[in-house]
């Protein structure tokens, strides 16, 4: 029964009989992924795997965020389902934000491609400075009028 609710759902969302499409611009999926992969997006999710933070909390972790950024990406987060906000009736207010089961999940993948970054920095500047030495080169020899080396095709091996 449930995949039978799954896949009217989907179908009422994206018609029948298709299959949702990232590639495609009009496929509601791309939005998702926007806001998933969204550099603030990726960070948040991130942070909340920890457990569940305030919102300075969370403005102290994700160095660099904006107060208005943050608000944004935390009302899209919870919007797509991926975010709790739990406001205490307290004075001053309180509230938390925590991630849903379906916020865990992306948080788990997103994490997981922050932390890839991390671990390939010196692969990836390695490859930056073999790149950047042969714009450079290529630069100087268009500039003495020489046609210097074809950068165009190299391929860096990692």
């Amino acid at each position: 029964m449930r995949v039978s609710n799954e896949v009217s759902a989907l179908e009422a969302i994206i018609g029948p009989g298709k299959c949702p499409d990232v590639y495609d611009r009009n496929c509601p999926s791309r939005g998702i992924l926007e806001h998933v992969t969204s550099r603030w997006g990726v960070l948040v999710l991130a942070a909340l795997l920890d457990g569940t933070h305030r919102f300075s909390e969370l403005r102290r972790r994700v160095m660099g965020v904006s107060e208005k950024m943050l608000a944004q990406t935390l009302q899209t987060l919870e919007r797509d389902g991926f975010v709790l906000r739990e406001a205490h009736p307290v004075i001053p207010p309180h509230v938390d934000y925590s991630l849903t089961p379906t916020g865990e999940d992306v948080a788990r993948q997103v994490a997981s491609l922050a932390r890839w970054c991390e671990t390939s920095l010196p692969r990836v500047e390695a490859a930056r400075s073999v790149y950047d030495a042969q714009k450079a080169a290529s630069h100087s020899a268009a500039a003495l009028g020489s046609p210097g080396p074809d950068t165009g095709t190299a391929r860096v091996r990692q």
